[in-house]
């Protein structure tokens, strides 16, 4: 579904944010993206969704380059950012149907999603006031409707959890379960290590660009805690790194 091959982005100045990374997420997975601060990540992230371009490198979404096919790509792609920039002068309601609209989901489908996820996530009162009047969980929860409101293929989430409160977070998780069971796939990003471990059939570590491991979590963690898998490969790479500057 996600194919990333050799994908590279130097910033002004020769910072060079993501180095010659590669991965593939498979139609029905779960596929967590975690790293220190700083690591890459959300490039990755917003070179994946088209937010940005990038060096060198191809991007396939089911297919569809990024790059040469971008509407192509976008319209079976949802991307939650980790701080969603909502239109704060319209109404829950009218968010959700402009997202509805933009993505071309018909009437009564878009009805039925909306009252789905509005309940589920509990804000169903609330979709008619200004998004302006909103928390930032509620922000948050409208957001998550509006990426699920067309059924994406791909599903790019980056830190989804925070600002949820613990009920919005179980039910998130359902739905992404429910996502993959019906052939979709999601990448996102993460610092709660418990949650990828949970969540995650497939985990990359990125840091400094570069993906250190990746792979299968039963065969990344070899029985530990991903905690544990992870700060001993960030610790190892660093040690790694160290010699070879000498």
């Amino acid at each position: 579904m996600l194919e990333i091959n050799n994908l590279t982005k130097i910033y002004p100045g020769g910072h060079k944010a993501v180095d010659d990374v590669s991965l593939t997420v498979n139609a029905g997975e779960i596929y967590g993206f975690i790293g220190p601060n700083g690591a890459g990540k959300t490039t990755t992230i917003k070179a994946v969704t088209g937010i940005i371009d990038f060096d060198h490198g191809e991007i396939a979404i089911d297919g569809h380059d990024i790059a040469n096919e971008p509407i192509e790509a976008k319209k079976i792609t949802a991307f939650l950012p980790d701080n969603p920039d909502l239109y704060d002068q319209l109404t829950g309601i009218q968010y959700l149907n402009f997202v509805a609209d933009m993505y071309g989901v018909g009437k009564k489908e878009r009805e039925k999603r909306i009252r789905e996820y509005a309940d589920a996530f509990e804000i169903t009162p609330d979709l008619g006031s200004l998004i302006s009047s909103y928390s930032h969980g509620m922000k948050q929860k409208l957001a998550l409707i509006s990426a699920l409101i067309h059924n994406p293929k791909l599903l790019v989430l980056d830190e989804p959890f925070v600002g949820l409160d613990p009920k919005a977070s179980v039910t998130l998780k359902r739905y992404m379960h429910e996502l993959c069971r019906a052939g979709s796939a999601i990448f996102f990003s993460t610092h709660v290590l418990d949650t990828a471990e949970k969540l995650c059939d497939k985990i990359a570590i990125i840091k400094n660009g570069r993906i250190v491991e990746s792979g299968r979590l039963e065969d990344l963690t070899r029985g530990e805690s991903l905690e544990d898998t992870f700060m001993e490969t960030v610790e190892n790479d660093s040690s790694t790194a160290d010699k070879q500057a000498r």
